[in-house]
C-alpha cells in the first residue's frame, strides 16, 4: 500500500488541496501509514482509513476523522485524481461517518474545505452536511476563502 499512497500523493490535486500529505518516497509514505495505524486504538486519532476499489486491488484515497479540539471533530477525504468524479468520496464518507460517530460517541462533525474546491463542497452537501460559514479562514496554515459545513447525527 505504501507505493500507491506515495503515487496518489503526487497528483496536482493533492499538492493543491492537502500539501501536507505529499510524500517524497514510498518509504516516507510507509512511515506515515505505520503512524496512522498506530492511532486506531487511541481516543483522539487521527483516524485515517484507506479507500480501496471493490476488487481490493487498488488504494485510491482515504477518509479520516481528526480532532479539532477537545470536543470537535473534522472529516477529511481525498481521492487520487484519476479516480475523481466517480462517487468514491461520497460513498466513503456516507459509509465511514455513521460508523465512526458511533465508535467515538460523537453527534456532530465539521467539514472544512477551500471555497474553490467545488467537488469537496458537493461531496459534503451529498452527505447531509449543512453549510455554516463561507468566508475568510485559515486552511493549511494560510488565510484563504473557505467553506465550513456541519453534520449532525
Amino acid at each position: 500500500m505504501d507505493q500507491s499512497v506515495y503515487e496518489n500523493s503526487q497528483d496536482d490535486d493533492t499538492r493543491r488541496f492537502v500539501p501536507d500529505e505529499v510524500y517524497d518516497s514510498a518509504e516516507e509514505a510507509r512511515a506515515a501509514i505505520e503512524f496512522l495505524i498506530s492511532r486506531y486504538d487511541s481516543a483522539d486519532g487521527p483516524f485515517v482509513y484507506p479507500i480501496i476499489t471493490n476488487d481490493g486491488c487498488k488504494n485510491i484515497g482515504y477518509v479520516q476523522l481528526c480532532q479539532i479540539d477537545d470536543s470537535s471533530w473534522e472529516i477529511g477525504y481525498h481521492i487520487a485524481k484519476q479516480f475523481t468524479g466517480q462517487g468514491y468520496a461520497t460513498e466513503a464518507v456516507k459509509a465511514f461517518l455513521p460508523a465512526m460517530a458511533e465508535k467515538l460517541n460523537i453527534k456532530e462533525v465539521y467539514g472544512i474545505c477551500l471555497a474553490e474546491n467545488t467537488a469537496s463542497v458537493r461531496v459534503l452537501e451529498k452527505c447531509s452536511f449543512g453549510q455554516v460559514y463561507k468566508g475568510s479562514g485559515i486552511y493549511q496554515g494560510k488565510e484563504t476563502q473557505i467553506v465550513k459545513f456541519l453534520w449532525k447525527l
